[in-house]
Parts: C-alpha cells; structure tokens; sequence
C-alpha cells in the first residue's frame, strides 16, 4: 500500500506528511502489518533484562509527544523511543524545518526539539501504559538557563514510568548543545545525573546520544567516562551537520541535521571505534542509515547490539521491520549464523 501511496505522500510537506502519519496511526490505519519472521528466536535478544522480538527500535523524533508508541508497537518494532522531551514546551525552530532529499534517500531537520513539555508528556504515558519496551530522550530547553538542571527535570518526570532514559547531547538544532561532548563538561553532566539516579533509589538504565562529528582524539574520552559511570548503552549516532558534498538534491545546503543513507558509512566507522574502546562494556544502538537487511548486517558488523530507525521508515514505509528481518534472515542463513548476536563486533562473517 505505501509503494502505491509514496508519490502521493511526498507531494506534501514533510511535516505536514509525518503529522498525517502520527494521526493515521492514532485511528489503527496502516497496521495490516504481516510479519513472517514474528517470534524467530534468530532475532530475540534483551534489552536491560527484557525479553525483545527483535532489536530494531524506533529512534526518537518519529513519536515526540508520545502519542502512537503502542501502535508503534504493532509495527513490529522491537522498543520504541519517544521525544527529544524537554522541561516546557516549546516550538521549536521556524518553519519550514525539514527536507526531503528524495535522490539522496535522507532527511535535514532543523526541528530544534519541539514538544509539549515534560508535564504533557508523561502525564500521556502514565495514562496509556506502553504495550512493549519504551524509553524516553532528554533534552535541554533552548532558552533555560541551566541546561544540566533541564536533563535532571526531565529525569524526575520519566524515571518511574519509562524502561530507559536517553540524555540527548547531540542534537545540532539547539545551539552550542553539542558542547556537552568536552570532557569536563560531559564528566561533570553525567555524574550529575548519576548522583539523581541515586538520590531517588532508581535503577533506571541511562543512555547517552552521540554526535557523529566528533572529532577522533574525543572517542576515548568519552568512552573512559561512559565506562567510568557505567552508563548501560550509547546511541551512535545523531544526525551529522556534514557529508553535504556528494548530495544530489538541491536541498542539500539547508541548516540542520541530515539523515538517512549518507549517513549509515559515517555512523557505522563512529560505531567500529566507540566498539574497539569499550571492549563490550556498554551495549552500542546503532543510527544512520538502516533500511534493509543489508544496512542492518553492516550496523551488527561494527559493534551495534541493537539499533533505531526513522528516515528509513519514511522512505520505506511502515512495513520497515518486517522487511529488515526478512532480508536480513536471509543473510545470517547464508552465513550459517543461529542469532544476530553472533555477528556482533566480528568483521571476519
């Protein structure tokens, strides 16, 4: 259906179009969802204890609001993850914020964390208990003045009702946010969020968002502290303010953050580094690119235990998991593998 649909589709603005998509799956449209490989013991796995159908998740931004996390569900993804939550609600960046590069297969987005707020938010999910695993993306408002006392606002409000929180510190939409990744700053955020961690007698997984134009000499830091708070997984990546140069849409030049294939080599080289300084100490998610079984395997290949997905979706339609799986099933058999965790990190399958 979306194949006969997608010319339609991307005739109209795209946040027009993702808004359309958030109301459809509001009213259960789009769900004849059929999915061969549900239950395949190739593709369980566990997040923080839980039991997956599969490690693809939902990356945050799709569901901002928290409004079709449990239709989400019945996509077939295996976790989903709502926001970027910040502490008020707020707009976000003037419109028009996204663009399509159609010949490109990618996203720019220049949101700037638009959402209803942390009050909103988790009064939804308190009300409409999630169907699957669910965590929620933290970020600071832009005009707060204490961007570390935003994230632990927000930790306060989603602790006890989410699987995991994700502190987002890679947006390139919110000013001088990325300033997180030097060292002090980073040390002296995470361990602010630990110490409320503790404070509240919380055994809430914490996750961390990556830039993925870190410069090099900053991975091992980062990993050092990440080992050091034992921060329980690191999403690579966000999206990249670079890679504009080999586009070929005339969109490529819009400020924001891009996404989608160009960025999957990118993400997957970030992930192959972070995985050599962790030394399986803390589980990699894996962002960039993701939209066939073959982008998929690559993704494991580097390092990622689990990964997430947006644009992929939004170019292959809602039926997105069931395809990955299918494709991807296909490739472990020819490698003679029983589980994707098999191949995790192992460049040598």
């Amino acid at each position: 259906m979306f194949s006969k649909f997608r010319n339609l589709i991307f005739k109209i603005d795209p946040e027009i179009a993702h808004n359309l998509a958030i109301k459809s799956l509001k009213f259960n449209f789009a769900l004849n969802i059929f999915d061969e490989n549900k239950n395949d013991p190739m593709f369980e796995t566990k997040l923080f204890g839980k039991k997956l159908d599969n490690p693809i998740g939902l990356a945050a931004g799709f569901d901002k609001n928290a409004e079709v996390y449990n239709s989400i569900f019945k996509l077939g993804f295996g976790f989903v993850e709502v926001g970027t939550v910040t502490p008020l609600k707020q707009y976000g960046n003037p419109k028009p914020r996204i663009f399509r590069l159609i010949e490109d297969q990618a996203l720019i987005n220049r949101l700037g964390f638009n959402n209803l707020g942390a009050e909103n938010v988790s009064t939804r999910i308190r009300l409409n208990k999630p169907h699957g695993l669910i965590g929620v993306n933290l970020g600071p408002n832009k005009d707060t003045q204490n961007r570390l006392s935003d994230y632990l606002i927000g930790f306060r409000k989603f602790y006890e009702i989410v699987d995991y929180i994700t502190i987002n510190i890679s947006s390139p939409n919110t000013e001088n946010l990325r300033e997180f990744h030097e060292e002090k700053k980073f040390d002296e955020l995470i361990t602010a969020v630990f110490n409320e961690k503790e404070k509240l007698n919380s055994d809430i997984p914490i996750l961390v968002k990556i830039s993925p134009d870190i410069k090099e000499d900053k991975i091992e830091k980062i990993t050092s502290i990440l080992i050091k708070h034992k921060v329980n997984a690191v999403i690579i990546s966000n999206t990249t303010e670079a890679n504009r140069e080999n586009l070929k849409n005339i969109s490529k030049h819009q400020k924001g953050g891009l996404s989608g294939k160009p960025l999957e080599l990118k993400s997957n080289l970030l992930i192959k580094k972070f995985y050599s300084f962790l030394n399986g100490k803390i589980d990699i998610i894996g962002v960039g690119g993701i939209d066939s079984g073959k982008s998929a395997y690559a993704k494991f290949l580097a390092g990622a235990s689990f990964l997430q997905l947006y644009t992929g979706m939004v170019y292959q339609g809602p039926n997105i998991v069931s395809k990955i799986k299918k494709e991807l099933k296909q490739i472990l058999i020819g490698k003679k593998v029983k589980n994707f965790k098999e191949i995790i990190g192992k460049n040598d399958y």
